[in-house]
């Protein structure tokens, strides 16, 4: 054995450890307290959800999909039931689209705030972990409201969606984002001026504009590097290009950039859903749905609250799909955990991997 081999000290994180929410396996080569390698292990949750969807219907895919992720749930249901729709011909309702994108954002609050506060809770800020998941139970009520539960809402199927927002419900939504809405301000002063939380945050795990194209990331981890990335603007689906949003870019893409950058999309969201509740198109729910889908392959994109959400589907022109492949965000936001790591203190990793807010679920299905 040679003297560099004897010498190399590798540190694991995970699959069990108290920085993992859900299981994955890091290893991390030190000299000192310095890394000087990174490798990650994934698969930990496999489910072979993709080939199930081989033995299943169309109909009941929607709902198995749906739980390749409880935070995103809404997502994966969304960007299937779209792909489906398209290979079969079916034109969906404006109101019906309308919906889903009021979904998709209280979907994304949900999932920022979350992020918000275990991204906090890695930086030992547990203060701002415990006030950000008190006001995260806002949008999980108006989530409930709206759908009948808290995780999988199950708002869409295939053709359209089965809940309606009458103006009671637009009232008690608009209440919920008032509230969120002075909230988010506060947090955003927070993460831009609390010394001890930015010596965590500023300049850690920076990727430059170049570095983020070359790594093809995705969502806000890219667009805190300054890449103008985000499929709601370069590809509008459902009702984006009726109520678009405005894209949120930082330049410094740090760990600090992050942060600035999630908080601003969510003063975002609260804008587009007021815009679409004052405006919701009249109409029916759904379109008229076929048992078959007609033979063809189709791809289905769209912005869940990581980043870019892909779904291929092949249909034989039967009742069951033929293949469903779906890639999620986080395969490729990893490589900025990889390519960042090196050259950071072993006591930044737990903060740089919250940063790209990793989704293992979605990741190994």
């Amino acid at each position: 054995m040679s003297t560099e081999q004897r010498e190399k000290f590798i540190v694991p994180i995970g699959p069990q450890h108290p920085a993992l929410k859900e299981p994955e396996h890091f290893e991390f080569t030190v000299d000192g307290e310095i890394v000087t390698n990174a490798s990650l292990r994934l698969g930990y949750v496999h489910r072979g959800i993709e080939k199930a969807t081989e033995d299943r219907n169309w109909t009941q895919n929607l709902y198995l999909l749906e739980r390749i992720c409880g935070i995103c749930s809404h997502s994966h249901a969304m960007a299937y039931a779209l792909g489906v729709e398209k290979l079969a011909g079916v034109v969906v309702p404006p109101r019906a689209q309308a919906i889903r994108e009021v979904t998709a954002e209280l979907e994304r609050i949900h999932s920022h705030l979350l992020w918000l506060g275990v991204a906090a809770h890695e930086a030992g800020f547990d203060t701002l972990f415990m006030y950000s998941w008190r006001d995260r139970e806002t949008i999980m009520d108006i989530l409930e409201g709206l759908s009948g539960n808290r995780v999988n809402y199950s708002v869409n199927v295939l053709g359209g969606v089965k809940v309606d927002i009458d103006a009671e419900r637009a009232d008690a939504i608009r209440r919920g984002l008032d509230f969120l809405e002075e909230r988010t301000h506060h947090y955003l002063k927070v993460v831009t001026t609390d010394e001890t939380f930015l010596r965590r945050t500023r300049g850690v795990g920076t990727t430059t504009q170049a570095q983020a194209e070359e790594l093809g990331l995705v969502g806000p981890t890219a667009r805190a590097a300054n890449v103008a990335r985000d499929i709601r603007v370069n590809a509008p689906y459902v009702a984006y290009a009726d109520f678009p949003v405005n894209m949120v870019l930082d330049t410094q893409g740090d760990l600090e950039a992050r942060f600035v950058v999630r908080i601003k999309e969510l003063l975002e969201c609260y804008r587009v859903i007021r815009a679409i509740l004052d405006q919701l198109p009249p109409g029916e729910l759904t379109a008229r749905m076929p048992r078959k889908v007609k033979e063809g392959e189709t791809v289905s994109r769209i912005e869940a609250p990581r980043g870019e959400l892909f779904y291929f589907i092949k249909s034989g022109g039967g009742e069951k799909p033929e293949r469903i492949k779906v890639r999620t965000p986080s395969i490729c936001n990893f490589a900025v955990v990889m390519g960042t790591a090196i050259g950071h203190q072993l006591a930044d990793m737990p903060m740089i991997l919250a940063g790209m807010d990793p989704c293992f679920s979605c990741n190994d299905r």
